[in-house]
């Protein structure tokens, strides 16, 4: 799981610089399945008063910068009902 690592060693840059409370992989990569021209599933919590617009986009970049792929930035109260719980039981957090 090199994209957890990597992930894992920015995360205090993204908890400081975007607000976010928590984040973590799900999907392909997080089942160890991605492809050449998978995108990364990411889930993330922002803390209390942080998620605003600009925060948002600027972790997307961010994200799609240090990856170097397209990143399908998700939050927990976005997540469509049908698909929340496979979603939390595969989430991989850094």
């Amino acid at each position: 799981m090199e994209s957890l690592n990597i992930l894992k060693s920015h995360v205090e840059v993204i908890h400081q610089k975007f607000g976010v409370k928590r984040i973590g992989i799900f999907g392909s990569f997080a089942r160890g399945e991605e492809k050449e021209d998978s995108d990364l599933d990411v889930l993330v919590v922002f803390e209390e008063g942080q998620k605003t617009f600009d925060n948002y986009m600027d972790l997307k970049f961010y994200l799609e910068d240090l990856f170097g792929r397209e990143v399908d930035l998700v939050t927990e109260k976005a997540l469509r009902p049908q698909l929340e719980d496979i979603i939390m039981k595969e989430v991989v957090y850094a």
